[in-house]
Formats: C-alpha cells, sequence, structure tokens
C-alpha cells in the first residue's frame, strides 16, 4: 500500500514538474505542453532545461530576467527578436505561444502584473526588423532599467549574437 502511495505521487510530481497537468482539474493543457516542447527542441541548447543559461559563455540566463526586461522599454520586443527566436523554423503563432508560456515559466516572479499574451500578429511585425547589434540592444535594455531601478542580469551576450 505504502509503495503504491509513493508510487501515485511521484508519477503526480513529475506530471506537475514538466507541467503537464493544469491546476484544478489534472488535465494536460496541449498548448502549454507544446510550448515546453518548443522550449526544450529551440531554446535549452543555449539557455539549458531550466532557462538558467551559460553566463559564462555569454548566454544569459532568463531566472528573473525576462519579467524584469518586460517591464523596461524595448524589452518585450527584444524578446522575439533575439537570433534563436528570429532565425526559428517555428510558426508566428508558435513563438507567441512559446513566449506567453515562457515569461511565467523563466520569471513568473517578476513578470508585471496584468502582461499581454504574445499574439502572431505581434510576432509577425516584430520578426520583420532585425536588430543589426544584439549585443547593444540588451545592453541599452539592461542600462534603462538600471537606470529605473530594475536590475536585469547584465551578463554581455556572445558577440556572434548577430
Amino acid at each position: 500500500m505504502r509503495a503504491a502511495a509513493v508510487t501515485r505521487f511521484t508519477v503526480l510530481a513529475l506530471a506537475l514538474a514538466c507541467g503537464l497537468a493544469r491546476a484544478g482539474d489534472g488535465q494536460a493543457d496541449p498548448a502549454s505542453d507544446r510550448a515546453r516542447q518548443h522550449f526544450i527542441r529551440y531554446c535549452s541548447g543555449c539557455h539549458l532545461s531550466d532557462g538558467s543559461g551559460s553566463p559564462s559563455k555569454g548566454i544569459p540566463t532568463m531566472h528573473g530576467t525576462l519579467g524584469r526586461m518586460l517591464q523596461v522599454p524595448g524589452g518585450r520586443e527584444f524578446m522575439v527578436q533575439v537570433p534563436g527566436v528570429m532565425n526559428s523554423p517555428l510558426k508566428d503563432r508558435e513563438i507567441a505561444d512559446l513566449l506567453t508560456w515562457l515569461v511565467p515559466y523563466a520569471s513568473g516572479e517578476t513578470m508585471p502584473g496584468g502582461t499581454a499574451p504574445y499574439t502572431e500578429a505581434e510576432v509577425t511585425r516584430l520578426r520583420q526588423s532585425r536588430p543589426l547589434d544584439v549585443a547593444a540592444v540588451r545592453k541599452g535594455i539592461v542600462e534603462r532599467g538600471r537606470a529605473a531601478g530594475i536590475e536585469i542580469d547584465a551578463t554581455p551576450v556572445r558577440a556572434d549574437a548577430r
């Protein structure tokens, strides 16, 4: 009996940790699961599966950072215009869903209340203009944040992130 309870608990814990169960009804959330799978496939190679990045290699952490970036002018747009998103084979709707899932996953504690979900139209518009110098754009967002009292991880981005 005890082993069965431990097994049920383990299965539930794994489902919750993987984001496969929705609060309240225990049912799978297909949109969140697809977004998580897209993150694993297209983002975790650099940002790692937990979003912690590799600061020593010029890959900033997403923890807390994404929510703080949303508080700074240009930060929301920048998240769509980073090379990994701009060059992604994902459709604009899939990117909108991914970012809408990712921000609370990686930065729920710093995400501003009332943050609107990303939309397909927004992603389409933002993917039409690519920053010439990603590192400089990110640095500007970090500096504007700092001036406003918002601390954003200032890890310099890799030089080849253009």
